[in-house]
């Protein structure tokens, strides 16, 4: 059983990878298509071919490697004004990328080609396919924090301390010289449900903790429901040190990475933990957060591989927040699945994986060198800025941007990409990240 929910975790993963690189294509394909751009083929996948089917001028496939996918606009460059062979290699891929893009323009479609479209629509082009993972993060995002919820405490009292034990103890029982607690003295019982406190009502068991921290040594009125029927208690809370929490229950670190520990106001009850819906705002804000993030860690890409390298020779510990091949992501998805937790919070964590690996999606392809969608973005910005020189300084308009001669910078660009994924894949293979530690 472990087995098979290990691989529909990575099933899932795989399918919604799918669908990612897929809308992320269509991103590309609708506004090319509503510009008057032919477009020749959008395939999900590199390699060959296992499907396809043409409907009207559009070749629509699928291929071998799930990897990535593209579609092949007519005339990404002007065409070429020289023929024949090359001398020297960089002359020669120059002259090999100008041919490859003279065939993607079609007899009699010359003026239906991407590089002599306005730049605000190249880049509009070139922008709907990061867009499109953009506003499927944020979609992730909202169903999970608003549909199902963020897991927090609830207004459901789960246990009752019995005793006030100092900050930092390890004492599981209570001796005869322990103070009793402020929650045990009030007679609060596991089972309650919290209503109000100091008569402001309150949705969460976060909200309950803010009031009880703020008030030490105050006596406060508490509603609770206890068998269907509302009980006000008298509750007085202490001052104690102790270990500030978030919502989730989880603590919280100063810019040291140590625990804050406060003299707060302090009862000694628990509660239960369940997923609390969230306005439809904090779905936007966690995608915000997650470029944020994601950003921050391309910035130190170079630093963060070399890391990766280093734990990999030295079987050291891999940093759960660091770069991830598919394989890597698809080991977690199957390692979440396959976790002994109810379904609901597997299916959470397996949404916002995917969630985060469109976030991924949108900044990396942003990065401004090509092949990327980012370097064309690039191309197109310098072709305008070309020609709105011109227009000032009232001379001709400039030829059209010719890109084929990056074409050895994308070469070296592509050789690293294509070394960062085979250091990840290694990696992932032989020195995953433990999310279970």
């Amino acid at each position: 059983m472990e087995a098979l929910l290990y691989l529909a975790g990575i099933v899932f993963m795989l399918i919604g990878l799918g669908l990612s690189i897929g809308l992320h294509e269509v991103g590309h394909l609708l506004p090319a298509k509503l510009f008057g751009v032919r477009v020749g083929q959008y395939m999900i996948g590199f390699g060959p071919r296992l499907w396809s089917k043409r409907i009207g001028e559009t070749e629509y496939g699928f291929k071998l490697l799930p990897l990535g996918g593209f579609i092949s606009m007519s005339g990404m460059y002007p065409a070429s004004k020289t023929s024949g062979p090359a001398k020297g290699l960089f002359r020669s891929l120059i002259q090999d990328a100008r041919s490859a893009n003279d065939e993607t323009i079609a007899e009699g479609a010359e003026d239906r080609v991407f590089y002599r479209l306005p730049v605000w629509k190249r880049v509009i082009v070139m922008l709907g396919g990061p867009l499109m993972n953009l506003i499927l993060a944020v979609v992730i995002f909202t169903v999970l924090v608003s549909g199902i919820g963020v897991q927090q405490g609830t207004t459901t009292i789960a246990s009752v301390t019995q005793c006030v034990l100092p900050a930092g103890s390890t004492a599981t029982e209570c001796a005869a010289d322990d103070p009793e607690s402020p929650a045990a003295a009030a007679g609060i019982k596991p089972g309650d449900v919290l209503i109000s406190i100091d008569g402001r009502e309150v949705s969460t068991f976060a909200e309950a903790t803010a009031i009880v921290q703020a008030a030490p040594g105050e006596t406060l009125d508490l509603v609770v429901r206890r068998d269907g029927e509302d009980e006000t208690l008298e509750i007085t809370p202490i001052a104690a040190e102790r270990t500030l929490t978030d919502a989730s229950g989880q603590p919280l670190l100063d810019e040291d990475g140590d625990q804050i520990v406060k003299t707060v106001g302090y009862v000694g009850m628990g509660a239960q933990m369940g997923f609390v819906q969230q306005p439809l705002t904090v779905g936007p804000q966690v995608a915000a957060d997650n470029v944020g993030r994601v950003a921050s860690l391309i910035v130190t890409l170079p630093v963060r591989l070399w890391d990766v390298g280093v734990s990999l020779v030295t079987g050291g510990e891999r940093d759960p927040n660091g770069p991830l091949s598919v394989v890597g992501v698809g080991r977690i998805a199957g390692e979440v699945a396959a976790t002994d937790a109810p379904v609901l919070n597997r299916f959470s964590v397996l949404l916002g994986l995917l969630g985060s690996l469109n976030v991924a999606l949108f900044v990396f392809n942003l990065i401004p060198l090509l092949p990327l969608d980012g370097g064309h973005i690039v191309v197109a910005l310098w072709d305008g800025l070309k020609r709105a020189w011109a227009r000032i300084f009232r001379r001709p308009p400039p030829a059209p941007v010719d890109a084929t001669k990056l074409v050895p910078l994308t070469i070296v660009v592509a050789v690293l990409l294509i070394a960062m994924g085979g250091l990840l894949l290694v990696a992932d293979l032989f020195n995953p990240v433990d999310i279970l530690q």
